[in-house]
């Protein structure tokens, strides 16, 4: 790479490079990078171990179906095929990855490459990579052989909504007794289109795991995500719904748990190629989301408030106080949830917060009280730990002027600790928060669903003082051991990123696992009382009720009856 090397200081006022530790955090933050801004990622990676370094932060970029660049050196075009020193046949390797995947043949190729390697990535939303022998970068090449298509470009129109989709999903949700609208990132930015038709249906609000962010976290309508990553009030509700309005969404879950089987199913998506790929439909609309959402909230009847969205509510209302509870708990040994409490107290309103994912992505989309102001992004279909710390250096050089949150296991953020450093260095104030509870946690929760030998490979033996490496690196470093410690922690924290200094908060916290929600036992009716009373012993979920109860409260019954 040294001739791109040379390239990027004669462009050094033009384009900024971001040198980091590990070729790994520099692609994971290409690939958040466009989760953010929208703009494509870009990411430069030495032949042979440097390139294979970045395969991680490729796979997160395809499945998020975001763009990015990645340029791959390799040895000098006549020392090819000759077996030589860190020499690998790299174009199949990028094969599978790539939207597009080339070596430059000669010199004066590289820019018109370039050039259409951006223009593939950008127009159809993956990876581009080529691959550049050494040599060709000090050559010289004539400007007249090359221009830019970028004035060329023009975002593809949105296919026109066929009208009688809108009337066939108007008329499923007008006969729906049970309905319930599952927003997906399709109507990211148009949360009041949602919550108007919302309004209009009476029906919950459920959302894709990174789709918190379209909604204000107040908003009593919202009922979370379902399956694992989610809420009690959303899992139970789909569960018992009869009509599903999923807007947008790509949930990968849905052959395997058979969450929306049994019910109406109406599908709005802008690929066509996604329409009935989780279920069958009963109405299919091609479009966006929002435009979709909006014809047909123009052509619905406003109806009364129904014993359905009552229970929906009364419910909800009940899983939101137990997850307060746990947030505002000022006794017993430190848990996560009193953190994100003081994460939400202490956060500026239009913080940016980068998630690695575990545990902590569980957590978050439970007790981080987001709203449209705020930015939440994590790998959510790859799901590759490690990447809350790149997300948040993408983060906070494209929003340089907005607070930068990195919450990361310590799992995740042991992956990428050594990028620490890139922050002091690019002299990016941020606040990185450390769970530190000994485990890769979330596999030990799955281990304990499906292993006969509990817990193996899962716990740590050794702590890590994750402020003293903060320390060595430049940064400034605390450790919160209880509840009493934190306020004292955050203030001190708060000032020192405001001084300008990267702040990493290592959160000794307990090892207790959070509330499977996809595996709730609180009702008698189907567990012993012995059960029910071990499950809500172990999650402090004395309070929490089964929403039959609340059905049975307004006069319906469980379809599981």
């Amino acid at each position: 790479m040294n001739a791109e090397m040379d390239m990027l200081y004669e462009e050094k006022s033009n384009i900024e490079f971001i040198q980091v530790r590990h070729e790994e955090v520099g692609a994971l933050a290409a690939s958040m990078q466009p989760k953010f801004s929208g703009n494509i990622g870009v990411v430069l990676g030495s032949g042979g171990p440097g390139a294979t370094h970045l395969m991680n932060g490729l796979y997160d970029a395809r499945e998020d179906g975001v763009p990015m660049l990645a340029i791959i050196g390799t040895r000098p075009q006549k020392e090819l095929n000759l077996d030589g020193f860190q020499e690998l046949s790299q174009n199949p390797i990028y094969s599978d990855v790539s939207e597009y995947n080339v070596r430059v043949a000669y010199a004066e190729q590289l820019p018109k490459i370039i050039d259409r390697a951006i223009r593939e990535a950008i127009t159809k939303g993956g990876i581009a990579t080529i691959e550049v022998p050494v040599d060709f970068g000090w050559e010289e090449i004539d400007n007249a052989s090359w221009y830019s298509s970028a004035n060329g470009y023009r975002k593809p129109n949105k296919p026109p909504i066929d009208e009688k989709d809108i009337d066939k999903a108007v008329s499923l949700l007008e006969d729906a007794k049970r309905p319930v609208i599952y927003a997906g990132i399709g109507t990211r930015g148009h949360g009041e289109d949602v919550i108007a038709l919302a309004e209009k249906l009476k029906a919950p609000v459920a959302v894709t795991g990174k789709n918190y962010d379209t909604f204000d976290f107040d908003y009593e309508g919202l009922i979370g995500s379902t399956w694992r990553v989610g809420w009690k009030s959303a899992n139970e509700i789909i569960e018992e719904a009869d009509t599903i309005l999923f807007a947008g969404s790509d949930f990968p879950f849905a052959e395997s748990t058979g969450v929306f089987e049994g019910k109406k199913f109406i599908q709005i998506d802008i690929d066509a190629s996604r329409l009935g790929k989780r279920r069958s439909v009963d109405a299919a609309i091609l479009g966006d989301a929002a435009e979709a959402i909006r014809k047909i909230t123009e052509k619905i009847e406003q109806k009364d408030e129904s014993s359905w969205y009552r229970a929906c509510l009364a419910n909800n209302r009940n899983w939101r106080e137990y997850m307060n509870r746990l947030e505002i708990k000022k006794e017993g040994d430190l848990q996560a949830y009193q953190i994100f409490n003081a994460v939400n107290r202490y956060a500026n309103e239009n913080a940016i917060y980068s998630i690695d994912v575990g545990n902590v992505t569980q957590n978050s989309v439970r007790h981080l009280h987001l709203t449209p102001k705020n930015l939440w992004r994590t790998s959510p279909k790859f799901a590759t730990m490690g990447c809350g710390l790149p997300g948040a250096l993408a983060a906070k050089l494209e929003f340089p002027d907005r607070q930068t949150w990195n919450l990361s296991g310590d799992g995740g953020f042991g992956m990428v600790m050594q990028d620490v450093v890139t922050f002091v260095q690019h002299k990016l104030p941020s606040i990185h928060v450390v769970f530190s509870n000994m485990m890769f946690g979330f596999i030990k929760r799955e281990q304990e669903e499906t292993n006969e030998h509990l817990y193996f490979g899962v716990d740590f033996t050794e702590p890590v003082d994750y402020a003293k490496i903060a320390e060595a690196q430049g940064a400034v470093g605390y450790t919160i051991n209880s509840i009493d410690e934190i306020d004292e922690v955050f203030a001190k924290a708060m000032e020192a990123e405001k001084a300008g200094k990267v702040v990493v908060i290592d959160a000794n916290i307990t090892n207790e696992q959070p509330i499977p929600v996809e595996a709730l036992r609180l009702d008698t009716k189907y567990y012993s009382k012995e059960e029910v009373k071990a499950y809500k012993d172990r999650f402090e979920a004395w309070d929490l009720k089964p929403f039959r109860k609340f059905l049975e409260e307004e006069g319906l019954s469980s379809i599981k009856e």
